[in-house]
C-alpha cells in the first residue's frame, strides 16, 4: 500500500485540540519518510514467553476478581483478508471499578487484589486470538468538565520484528460515552470509529460463565482498524 493511499479520517491527527494532551506531545512539523535499512527487518525477533495464565487475566490472583467476566476473541488479518500468523498481542486495561494498577492512577476507586489488568498471547495459523478478562469500567480522566472515558481495552500488536508495533483500543457496543470522548472522536471517519467497537457474540459466550465479544483487527487498507490511539 502506498504511503499516500491511506484513506483520510482512519487515523487520528497528531494534534487534536479537544484531546488536550496532544498539544504537548504531538509533532508540530510534517513527518519525514525514511527508507528503512535492512537491519530493521532482521535480527530483532525474540521468541516471546507466554505463561500459562497470560491469556486469562482473571487467573492472576488468589481468588476471582470482581466484575463481569468476559471472553474476547477475533482475528488479525491484512488488507487482503489473509491471516497475520504468530503475531504477539499484548492487552492492558483498568479493572471493573475503572482503575489501572499503576502508580500514576490515583482515581478514587478501589484496586482489585485479584486483577492486574494485563496479558499477552500469540495469533494462531488462522490469525485468531482469544483471552479471558473482566469487563473494564469507565473512569474520569480530567481532559474537560465531566470527562469520562468509555470502557475500553488497549491492544498492542507486534509484527515480524519488535520494531513493527501498532497500538489501538477496543470499545464495547452502545456505550453512552462515545459522543463525549475526544479520543474516540479523534477518528474523523464514522465508519472507521465503528471498527473500534467490538461485537457481542452469543457463539463465543461460555454458558453461564461469561459473555463473548469479537474484535477483528485489519492492518492497512480501506477497511483498516484505526491505530495510534
Amino acid at each position: 500500500m502506498k504511503f499516500d493511499a491511506i484513506p483520510p479520517g482512519v487515523y487520528p491527527e497528531p494534534l487534536y485540540p479537544p484531546y488536550k494532551s496532544t498539544a504537548k506531545r504531538g509533532p508540530t512539523q510534517a513527518a519525514l519518510r525514511l527508507a528503512a535499512r535492512a537491519p530493521v527487518a532482521a535480527g530483532i525477533v525474540a521468541a516471546p514467553r507466554i505463561l500459562p495464565h497470560d491469556m486469562d487475566l482473571t487467573a492472576h490472583g488468589a481468588g476471582e476478581p470482581l466484575g463481569e467476566k468476559i471472553v474476547v476473541s477475533g482475528r488479525v488479518v491484512d488488507e487482503d483478508g489473509r491471516p497475520v500468523r504468530d503475531s504477539l498481542l499484548e492487552v492492558w486495561q483498568c479493572n471493573a471499578a475503572g482503575r489501572y494498577r499503576h502508580k500514576r492512577d490515583q482515581h478514587d476507586a478501589p484496586l482489585d487484589p485479584n486483577f492486574n489488568g494485563w496479558g499477552k498471547m500469540m495469533t494462531d495459523a488462522d490469525g485468531r486470538y482469544r483471552f479471558i478478562t473482566i469487563k473494564p469500567g469507565p473512569y474520569p480522566w480530567g481532559n474537560h468538565d465531566k470527562a469520562w472515558r468509555p470502557a475500553h481495552i488497549h491492544f498492542s500488536l507486534f509484527g515480524n520484528v519488535y520494531a513493527q508495533r501498532l497500538v489501538t483500543q477496543m470499545y464495547f457496543p452502545s456505550d453512552p460515552l462515545f459522543d463525549y470522548d475526544p479520543i474516540f472522536q479523534s477518528i474523523a471517519d464514522p465508519a472507521a470509529r465503528q471498527r473500534l467497537i467490538s461485537r457481542f457474540s452469543l457463539e463465543h459466550t461460555v454458558g453461564d460463565q461469561m459473555l463473548g465479544y469479537e474484535f477483528d483487527i485489519i492492518l492497512r487498507g480501506r477497511d483498516a482498524t484505526p491505530t495510534g490511539i
